[in-house]
């Protein structure tokens, strides 16, 4: 699935208020963000793009596949983890990247079970990376 860019999404806006007669009545707007999907992610870093196009637009940004559909698990080994986060799990490193990449209020997940909720759980209740880290990151994973 392409990342939206700023363009779609003011687009979206104009559709969504002429389908209003006026004024939308969009409060959010859900967009796929991982480590794999990561341009926005770097364009967020960077003040472009659609996330802060959508916090301008005082939309609550709603991150989905932040572990891409699971596939990350496999992906993310223990030493790219720790460069995240020491100390987290793979899952719990990808999790805390994309609820740390500005603009992004909420994190989207499915779980198969409760430990992989209270997983998830702790991973965003971390403190948030700094965006020098997020850039780190993206900077690693883009030489790879």
């Amino acid at each position: 699935m392409p990342i939206p860019d700023q363009g779609l999404l003011v687009e979206l806006l104009a559709l969504a208020t002429e389908a209003a007669g006026g004024r939308h009545h969009l409060a959010a707007v859900q967009l796929p963000i991982s480590l794999v999907m990561m341009m926005s992610i770097v364009q967020a870093l960077d003040g472009r793009g659609p996330l802060p196009a959508a916090a301008g637009a005082g939309l609550r940004v709603m991150a989905s596949a932040p572990l891409h559909g699971g596939e990350l698990t496999g992906m993310v080994d223990q030493e790219l983890a720790d460069l995240i986060r020491p100390g987290l799990t793979p899952a719990q490193a990808c999790v805390l990247a994309v609820a740390s990449c500005p603009g992004v209020m909420n994190v989207l997940l499915a779980a198969s079970g409760t430990s992989h909720w209270r997983e998830a759980a702790d991973a965003v209740a971390q403190p948030s990376l700094t965006a020098a880290k997020l850039r780190e990151i993206t900077g690693v994973l883009a030489s790879a």
